[in-house]
């Protein structure tokens, strides 16, 4: 059975990724704090993508019922996910670390993500 990631999950990555690039573009501390970011969070939505996030689809089938012997797929990914769910979770801490250095970075130059870089 195929596994598809919910499109507002895939967008949302694909919208961190475009963000990032954009800061690493401006440079100096921003630019360093962003590739920092991208470093850790890079293999993290890999993963994300490849195990974590392909049961989701199989929600809204689920919450109507339906349910096939097909879906017992699945149980690879969660197994991993289960496996793996400690040390993606030290991966948050690390990336939300990152983001720290990055929003203080951006403070001291008075720079937004969803703006343009204002001083």
């Amino acid at each position: 059975m195929e596994f598809i990631i919910p499109k507002s999950l895939k967008l949302e990555h694909e919208e961190l990724h475009a963000e990032l690039a954009r800061a690493i573009q401006i440079g100096g501390k921003i630019g360093d704090s962003a590739k920092t970011v991208a470093k850790i969070l890079h293999p993290h939505f890999m993963k994300e993508e490849e195990y974590a996030m392909l049961p989701l689809g199989l929600l809204s089938s689920l919450a109507e019922g339906k349910v096939t012997t097909e879906m017992k797929d699945v149980l690879k990914m969660t197994n991993r996910l289960k496996a793996e769910l400690p040390q993606m979770l030290e991966e948050h801490k690390e990336i939300v670390a990152a983001l720290k250095n990055l929003i203080e970075a951006a403070k001291k130059r008075k720079w937004n993500m969803h703006d343009s870089l204002i001083n």
